[in-house]
């Protein structure tokens, strides 16, 4: 046995509904607290500027997906997988039929998406919500070059940078701000 991450397909906006209901069942004995160990819904924090006024909110990563942490033994699968899949809300495990064994996700892919949720340590990216496009003009709104205009030269969405080319000394510089620094013109 060895232990691991499994993907449940469910109906989405069920997840966190299917969460307390899991983690239930395992309190209460239903489900073996030696095969079931964790179940999660990954969300992630987003960033939006409105109004001038920034707010966050917390969103789920995979909508109509849940991750599931257990160590399922090769002989006694079965009745532990039936029990999931008969919580109201469920459909199954991803990529299996119900008559195989569920396969797990590879744990560098687990890691990846635990890390971005802030489940596990790591780096945790605040994702803005607003779109921008190379070529683009924007107004920056905060740091040091505050009140600059300037044309999107690069966009980086795993950093949430922008390279602006700013008009400073009467020549154009390149200047990498957050994108919740600048404001569309």
């Amino acid at each position: 046995m060895a232990t691991g991450w499994y993907i449940l397909h469910v109906y989405s906006g069920f997840e966190s509904r299917i969460e307390k209901t899991i983690r239930m069942m395992i309190d209460s004995g239903d489900l073996d607290k030696e095969i079931v160990r964790d179940v999660k819904a990954p969300s992630e924090s987003t960033v939006e500027i409105k109004d001038g006024k920034k707010r966050t909110q917390t969103r789920l990563m995979l909508p109509g997906y849940m991750l599931v942490e257990m160590d399922l033994p090769d002989d006694n699968w079965k009745t532990t997988c039936q029990k999931i899949r008969q919580i109201q809300g469920v459909t199954g495990f991803v990529g299996t039929p119900v008559a195989k064994k569920p396969q797990p996700l590879p744990s560098e892919e687990a890691r990846s998406i635990l890390q971005k949720s802030g489940d596990i340590k790591g780096e945790r990216f605040i994702h803005a919500r607003q779109s921008f496009s190379e070529g683009e003009q924007v107004k920056i709104v905060d740091g040091p070059f505050e009140s600059f205009t300037g044309v999107i030269e690069e966009i980086d969405p795993s950093r949430n940078k922008l390279k602006v080319m700013v008009g400073i000394f009467g020549r154009n510089t390149p200047v990498e701000v957050d994108l919740l620094q600048v404001e569309k013109v």
